[in-house]
């Protein structure tokens, strides 16, 4: 039976991004890109969210922002609660440390490192050693991810979609408010991406916000809402009123896809 808590409490209808006004403008030589010219945007917990457009349309550059890798050029920016404009270096260090996982498209694993000591890396970096036992929570990441007999594998030593377990885990380590994948399975083919959407979409039934950038619009019918992108400004924002289940994708991929070992 399921214990996870329900996606409609109470708690579940708090903003964890509220974003406004937000801008981002580069300077390429003489030349002035805006990048994002003024998004208004509010996600709350238990959502599901695929962000979506062409190459410049923004997604991107608002990923990073929402993720506190970079800053904005003006607007305010509230994450989990918390004002991050006026954030030092190390407190914007400490929030990305304790609210976020990140989950990209190239995996970024230590290539000499198990993956016990690739999921163990963000509490290591944790100025404030909240948990006390980082071997441990990551090896409880790992289970969570069904990794639980290839603690001691490098990279090399696993699948694609392996390596993708392997940084979900590492994203759920911290037990974040909310995860950014950034494309999750732009790396990986069809079968093993929708096995990776179950366990995502298992996390968000769980109560984690899950925030995604994808350009398969397929995918994004995994989500529970769809912004989409264009010219830095948000075009269309949509919720999804049937969601699209991957296990059962998945199931029905498997039933139809002949059996190569015969």
């Amino acid at each position: 039976m399921s214990t996870h808590p329900s996606v409609n409490s109470e708690q579940s209808i708090q903003p964890v991004i509220e974003t406004r006004q937000l801008t981002k403008n580069y300077q390429m030589g003489t030349v002035e890109v805006r990048a994002l010219r003024g998004i208004d945007l509010t996600i709350r917990r238990s959502e599901f969210v695929a962000i979506m457009g062409a190459s410049g349309s923004g997604k991107s550059t608002l990923m990073n922002l929402l993720g506190c890798l970079d800053r904005p050029t003006s607007g305010e920016y509230l994450l989990d609660g918390v004002n991050t404009n006026s954030m030092r270096p190390d407190e914007y260090a400490d929030i990305r440390n304790q609210k976020i996982g990140f989950v990209f498209q190239g995996f970024n694993l230590l290539p000499r490192t198990t993956a016990l000591e690739n999921v163990e890396l963000p509490l290591l970096y944790d100025r404030h050693q909240r948990v006390t036992n980082p071997a441990t929570a990551a090896r409880l990441a790992l289970e969570r991810v069904g990794l639980a007999d290839r603690l001691h594998h490098i990279p090399s030593q696993l699948s694609g979609g392996q390596q993708q377990r392997v940084a979900i885990a590492r994203a759920l380590v911290n037990q974040p408010a909310i995860i950014f994948a950034d494309e999750p399975t732009g790396n990986l083919d069809s079968r093993t991406s929708m096995d990776i959407f179950t366990l995502f979409q298992e996390l968000n039934d769980e109560g984690i916000t899950i925030v995604m950038v994808t350009h398969e619009r397929d995918f994004a019918q995994y989500a529970r809402r769809i912004v989409e992108m264009r010219d830095g400004l948000i075009r269309r924002d949509t919720p999804i009123t049937s969601r699209r289940s991957a296990r059962t994708d998945l199931l029905n991929f498997q039933n139809h896809t002949p059996d190569e070992s015969c």
